[in-house]
């Protein structure tokens, strides 16, 4: 491997594995301050038992974010530093503004409700949580509106080789951010309901505190289920602008070779990169017209002819994505967002009146179902931006141009394998703290508790 693979590599890993907590934190933040104000409404204490129980839950998978976080800002200087140069005047403001803005309000009020069960009056203590969570999710928002910026670059100018910005706004109501950011909080829906769901029923099959959980995991399903409809729907739309904006990835996702009216939905293929066909592609009938323009006939661009086309614009090159990998991440990420949304209707009937699954089987898939969501998450990341290859910028700049002049392969590989290590130790004590306090369960605490006293080390 060059210098090249090696960033990407490293890049990789540590994008994925720090988004495995971030949908999890921003869907936790929102049940969490959820469940406090239903306790504020009724004074049942049920629900302040769960609000500090998820809570504990909570918080512990916030800090191995921020921790896992950090790491990215620096390979942007050290590893991608010809990127950073090229868009750092665009790429930076929507940055600053999430640390200036969004990190500064989660963190904040955080350590206020944290510290302040019984110093904040209740209505103050219940505000400072819904502004946390309202913080996770525009810190999203700013991320997001970065990404996006990289998939359709607008709001700039080319000055003396680099893009300057010239409209913050067009850069922060982009389309794509418009259409990524509710599918992206849809999915954190998804992973939180799906992640208290799993526990619930970790806690219901041992018959330990089921009235508790049995609320807990009628609100989880509910969560879930709206979340499956949300993210289905906002796919869609998703999806038809990135037909329009790179339709290279689109055309990828489908393994359609050529340009195609009322063409078909792929639902397993076996294709010829090399000579630019399938051998075998099974299909359902006018599926994929539908999904990217809405229509019955709709035309769409194939691999084959977008790639004369970029040739035409752009110059030379392979402009298409490892097309087996764009096919079957594109795949994966749907069957496993569907299968997290059909456990969730599935348990909807089956709790129905108050009812509980007598079968031990329900609990054990809502368990194993837990890992649905993280896997959709991750896959749909790895499609997006391998999908956008060879673009690190859209259109503007290759990714094999990114990349810092001065690094060499010891650097990257001894700091791959670093951060690989690193954060498997990581791993390690997120499950364990997380196995450690689901096992506590929700037992009784104090106004003077602090929520997770695990934190305090």
């Amino acid at each position: 491997m060059d210098v090249l693979d090696l960033s990407r590599w490293q890049f990789g890993i540590t994008t994925v594995y720090h988004f495995l907590f971030v949908p999890l934190t921003i869907g936790l933040s929102i049940i969490v301050a959820g469940l406090q104000t239903a306790w504020h409404r009724t004074g049942k204490p049920e629900y302040l038992k769960l609000t500090r129980f998820w809570g504990r839950l909570f918080l512990i998978n916030f800090a191995m974010g921020v921790v896992t976080g950090i790491v990215q800002e620096f390979q942007f200087g050290m590893n991608w530093s010809d990127y950073s140069r090229f868009v750092g005047d665009v790429f930076g403001a929507p940055l600053a503004m999430e640390g200036l803005i969004a990190f500064f309000l989660e963190s904040t009020f955080l350590g206020l409700w944290i510290f302040g069960w019984d110093k904040l009056s209740r209505r103050l203590h219940l505000a400072a949580i819904w502004l946390a969570a309202i913080g996770t999710a525009i810190s999203a928002y700013f991320i997001l509106a970065a990404n996006s910026w990289m998939q359709h670059p607008v709001g700039y100018h080319i000055v003396n080789g680099r893009a300057e910005l010239t409209d913050i706004w067009a850069v922060l109501t982009n389309s794509t951010t418009l259409v990524t950011f509710p599918h992206v909080i849809f999915g954190a829906f998804l992973t939180a309901g799906a992640f208290v769901l799993g526990i619930s029923a970790w806690f219901l099959l041992r018959k330990r505190d089921v009235g508790l959980f049995r609320t807990s995991a009628r609100l989880a399903l509910a969560v879930s289920l709206v979340a499956g409809v949300g993210v289905a729907l906002s796919g869609h739309w998703q999806a038809q602008i990135m037909t329009e904006q790179q339709p290279m990835k689109m055309a990828a996702a489908e393994a359609l070779w050529e340009d195609e009216s009322a063409a078909g939905f792929s639902l397993f293929a076996v294709g010829d990169v090399e000579h630019g066909r399938n051998h075998v592609n099974v299909q359902i009938p006018r599926g994929l017209s539908v999904l990217a323009t809405n229509s019955l006939d709709g035309r769409v661009a194939g691999i084959n002819d977008i790639q004369a086309r970029y040739e035409a614009v752009y110059g030379p090159g392979d402009y298409r994505p490892v097309i087996g990998l764009a096919y079957w991440t594109f795949r994966l990420m749907i069957g496993f967002g569907a299968l997290s949304a059909l456990l969730a209707l599935v348990g909807l009937w089956l709790t129905r009146r108050g009812r509980l699954p007598a079968s031990r089987w329900c609990y054990r898939l809502a368990i194993a179902g837990i890992a649905l969501p993280f896997l959709a998450n991750s896959l749909g990341w790895i499609f997006t931006e391998m999908g956008r290859q060879p673009w690190t910028v859209f259109g503007l700049m290759r990714t094999a141009a990114a990349v810092s002049p001065t690094a060499d392969v010891t650097s990257v590989a001894i700091t791959l394998v670093g951060f690989t290590l690193v954060y498997g130790v990581l791993a390690a004590v997120e499950v364990r703290l997380l196995i450690k306090y689901i096992g506590l369960g929700p037992h009784e605490q104090t106004d003077n508790e602090t929520t997770v006293p695990a934190l305090s080390y």
